[in-house]
């Protein structure tokens, strides 16, 4: 071991609060761990223990002690993780949170054709709304998070950015349905069924109405995107929603996304992001590398249909660079 194992025995004293307990969970004598708490002590200078009538009980130097030592393990433990995850590569657990209309658009295809190359990596999936991607990855409930929207926060790093822009979305036999950009103004014309208000892919919608001067009135108003496609599909109104949400459909010939024409087309940024203090393990890490080449092949073919504009990859990274040390200057 890189570490003595007086470090178990003065956590587990300290989960149990007793040197007897501890020595019976150990399987080790109680003097043994008792000779390991006195030379500790006698190391520091100062008593980690107050010994109670029923027990020990931990002192402020102990407080701070244990604060170390659990963190010397969980560090030890991470290690001994990517030490195995070397030795057997396509081991391991995948954690990550994305927005409902990604879950339900291009990341089960993307997750079947990953777990097909890696049958022993388990992915755990959760889809939030883009106001709660953020909180169960700084909380480190999941390792990496991906979602619209998303602003530079202290503790988040980014790994990737990909401008999305908004487009219209129709059913096949609906009279502006074709190729190529359309123009807003013929979009404002028809009855729509729009993100709720207060979401952020609604504040897009709002923006690239604004020149328009006209009021936008829904006749429906939803923040499950699956509602709006299914309302789209029974012609009850057109939508508008970035090109990834509607993949799928598209691709089954279910539902045509027009971009928007103009020179300034309204994005939803997509970002892929993680805790920046985090340590991503080796499943974790050939996991992020398959799925940005995925995204990137995605995005490629979005550009080939004139769905998405090329990117300048200066910028992006240029971005991406402002946007971490935005994060980190906060973390």
């Amino acid at each position: 071991m890189l570490h003595s194992r007086k470090l178990h025995y003065i956590d587990e004293i300290a989960r149990c609060g007793s040197i007897r307990k501890a020595a019976a969970r150990l399987n080790v004598a109680s003097s043994a761990i008792n000779r390991q708490i006195l030379a500790l002590e006698e190391e520091l200078g100062a008593p980690i223990f107050e010994r109670m009538p029923r027990g020990l009980k931990l002192t402020a130097a102990g407080e701070l002690c244990i604060e170390h030592i659990r963190e010397v393990l969980k560090t030890y433990e991470r290690m001994e993780s990517r030490i195995r995850g070397l030795k057997m590569p396509q081991a391991g657990k995948v954690s990550l949170v994305a927005t409902v209309g990604l879950a339900a658009g291009p990341l089960p295809e993307i997750i079947a054709r990953f777990i097909a190359q890696h049958p022993r990596v388990h992915v755990h999936l959760r889809n939030d709304g883009p106001s709660t991607t953020l909180s169960p990855v700084l909380a480190g409930e999941v390792d990496i998070g991906l979602g619209f929207n998303i602003p530079a926060t202290p503790g988040i790093r980014t790994l990737a950015n990909f401008d999305i822009p908004i487009g219209a979305v129709m059913p096949p036999g609906h009279r502006l349905a074709g190729e190529g950009p359309i123009d807003l103004a013929d979009v404002a014309q028809e009855p729509l069924v729009l993100a709720q208000t207060g979401t952020s892919l609604r504040t897009v919608i709002n923006l690239a109405f604004a020149p328009l001067s006209v009021a936008v009135q829904p006749v429906v108003e939803s923040n499950a995107s699956d509602m709006l496609k299914q309302l789209v599909k029974l012609g009850t109104g057109l939508t508008l929603l970035n090109p990834l949400d509607v993949l799928p459909e598209c691709r089954r010939g279910e539902l045509v996304f027009r971009p928007l024409a103009g020179p300034h087309p309204r994005h939803q940024p997509m970002k892929l992001f993680a805790r920046s203090r985090s340590t991503l393990d080796t499943a974790t890490s050939l996991f992020i590398e398959f799925l940005l080449a995925e995204l990137v092949e995605l995005v490629a073919e979005l550009e080939a249909k004139g769905h998405v504009p090329l990117q300048r990859q200066a910028e992006r990274h240029e971005n991406e660079r402002h946007d971490n040390a935005r994060a980190e200057v906060g973390a």
